[in-house]
């Protein structure tokens, strides 16, 4: 790709404001550990919100969108289930409002706060701590081989001879600017970068969508794609083939496994629903919603990553990969039996869109990049310097020594990350790795902890420590990780029940002060009841049938807002209404039944109208609490 100097001076012009940003705002972020990692909970909701998308919005996993997208067409839209992509939604209907209750700094600590300091609980701490770094180092690694793919295709410099070795330096190279202003910046540098890069993607993605109307008529694109490509339906199979257009897709679509789609289909339905009932991974999306001021405003952030991610995101994916149907078809069938779907993105990119404003999109796909590694980095100090170096090591030593810490770790998880990347042999086998084995392991037991008292901290140490002894196996084998979901989610089950039966529950004032702060529904009776004793008035959460049903609603809405764009940008225009129409009547049910009824404290009275009497924390909730 041969880059003009103004697209080239828009690329560095960027990669220096973010530098810029790093190091201004280090002061502010090196006071102390709460405003390094949370920001001080000073940042709005929609600061967050902003940053959060931009961190999910990803230079790796939208070069893995466009070859879903590429290969199976509309039916696409339920492939990113795997990870899956609506958790946002249960985030935004009730969970984001019961995490951000506990009022605590990172996940491993949240597991204290659940099941107290007895020898149940040190485990569970533990083994959260070894999940949650395990899934920081594999989030480095699946951007670091994106960016080295992407940066090596669009750079004009030749790096090394060997196009792999090309790859590496320039993911190198991309990847040690990047560490540079999260180490120094903390919370503060990286919520600040995102919001910034979230405009300059915004931007690209638009553009790029603009450009595919205008160069790929609806005739052009019909005569690029097999039958069924357009279908959104789910039949017993896929019912899509690429015979005499394009061979080696069939063989894609074998080797992925997903050609019985029913089975597909409720397999990644029911497998997303249980993922997204057990809370979000300790990674960067629980750090943004423990980083809200508030319980309300974590939930309104939550809401607002749906809304402002999926519809420029999905421009841009259509954009590029209806560019490349047309136009790079043949390239692809040349490539025979070695294909590189990966490459599609750059493609379109080099041939398509035109000076000044390349730079612009190149620098927005950087962003994706440096976004999602920022707060992918900024995750691994939170647990190692908070949750074992101050509580086993130097529990009081100075803010200094903890911020020297902090830099270490950080500059640490970036080598070893990068590391991995080295020998991760594709995006698409790591993302299905992280989203089926290592989350289905991460299951079972986090269900449990929110929806039955009885969870202890051995079941949860037991389910957690089955599920990570069974999905690291299957990084080593040609079993399907989604395939091997319900039989890694039965034995976490097993693992977790037989675990928290077999030895004595946890302390019931933890219980109680867990149960009273949080106020989760689920099978809390034994609970609740030894809390009445104490409070008669004490309510029971009876929200239970109203959020799943707000989950419901916005799992369509979900779907509706990643559709749309498509549709749009295809130019079918009676689905593009459908969708829309649907966006906008579940959008005014959610309003009503779950906006109007969000609240900070769990005790707090509504008013006629849906608002909150008292959304502050009442005096007899700070007691029991604490």
């Amino acid at each position: 790709m041969n880059l003009a100097p103004i697209d080239l001076l828009v690329i560095g012009f960027y990669l220096l404001a973010t530098l810029f940003i790093g190091f201004w705002v280090s002061r502010r972020a090196s006071r102390n550990i709460q405003s390094y990692f949370l920001g001080g909970n000073k940042l709005p909701w929609y600061y967050l919100g902003l940053s959060n998308a931009s961190g999910q919005f990803d230079i790796s996993g939208t070069m893995w969108m466009v070859y879903l997208l590429f290969i199976y067409g509309l039916k696409s839209v339920y492939i990113p289930w795997l990870w899956p992509a609506f958790n946002q939604i249960f985030l935004m209907v009730f969970l984001s409002l019961w995490l951000r209750r506990s009022g605590v700094m990172t996940g491993a600590a949240w597991i204290r706060f659940r099941f107290g300091e007895g020898r149940g609980a040190e485990l569970s701490h533990l083994i959260i701590v070894a999940f949650a770094l395990l899934v920081v180092l594999g989030y480095l690694a699946y951007g670091f081989v994106g960016i080295g793919k992407f940066a090596a295709a669009f750079m004009p410099w030749q790096l090394a001879a060997d196009p792999h070795t090309n790859e590496i330096c320039y993911g190198l190279i991309l990847t040690a600017i990047t560490a540079v202003y999260v180490v120094k910046g903390g919370m503060f540098s990286v919520v600040l970068t995102e919001v910034m890069q979230f405009v300059v993607m915004t931007i690209a993605c638009i553009a790029i969508g603009l450009i595919a109307m205008v160069q790929v008529s609806p005739e052009m694109l019909e005569a690029a794609v097999p039958a069924g490509w357009y279908s959104m339906g789910v039949g017993h199979t896929l019912d899509l083939d690429w015979s005499g257009i394009l061979e080696s897709a069939n063989q894609r679509i074998i080797d992925d496994g997903w050609s019985f789609f029913s089975v597909f289909f409720v397999l990644v339905l029911l497998k997303g629903i249980l993922q997204s009932m057990a809370g979000p991974a300790p990674n960067y999306d629980m750090q943004r919603i423990l980083s809200a001021r508030t319980p309300v405003e974590a939930a309104k952030m939550s809401w607002l990553v749906n809304l402002v991610l999926l519809f420029p995101r999905y421009m841009m994916i259509t954009g590029l990969t209806i560019l490349a149907l047309v136009f790079f078809t043949d390239d692809l069938r040349a490539m025979g039996g070695d294909v590189d779907f990966e490459q599609i993105l750059p493609f379109a990119l080099a041939n398509y869109v035109p000076q000044g404003l390349l730079g612009l999109v190149i620098a927005g796909l950087l962003a994706t990049f440096m976004s999602t590694f920022a707060a992918t980095t900024n995750s691994a100090p939170a647990y190692v310097v908070n949750d074992v170096y101050k509580r086993y090591f130097n529990p009081n030593g100075s803010e200094k020594t903890y911020m020297r810490m902090s830099y270490m770790v950080s500059i640490l998880f970036v080598v070893l990350g990068t590391g991995i990347g080295l020998f991760a042999p594709s995006l698409n086998d790591i993302i299905l790795w992280i989203v089926s084995a290592l989350y289905g392991g991460y299951t079972a037991a986090n269900i449990l902890k929110w929806y039955w008292w009885r969870m202890n901290g051995f079941g949860y140490f037991y389910g957690m420590l089955a599920g990570l002894v069974a999905a690291v196996p299957l990084m080593f084998t040609d079993l399907s990780p989604l395939y091997a979901f319900p039989w890694l989610f039965a034995l976490c089950v097993a693992a977790s029940v037989a675990g928290s039966l077999l030895t004595r529950p946890d302390d019931m004032e933890t219980l109680k002060a867990f149960y009273f702060k949080t106020r989760p529904w689920g099978f809390w009776a034994p609970v609740h009841r030894a809390l009445q004793e104490e409070h008669p008035g004490l309510e029971a959460n009876r929200d239970c049938a109203r959020d799943l049903t707000n989950c419901a609603v916005g799992i369509l809405w979900h779907t509706a807002l990643t559709a749309a764009p498509i549709f749009l940008v295809i130019r079918h225009w009676p689905e593009f209404s459908i969708a829309m129409v649907v966006i906008v009547a579940a959008s005014l049910f959610l309003w009503r039944n779950w906006y109007r009824h969000l609240r900070n404290d769990p005790d707090a009275a509504e008013n006629e109208d849906g608002g909150v009497a008292n959304a502050g924390s009442g005096g007899q909730r700070s007691a029991i609490a604490n």
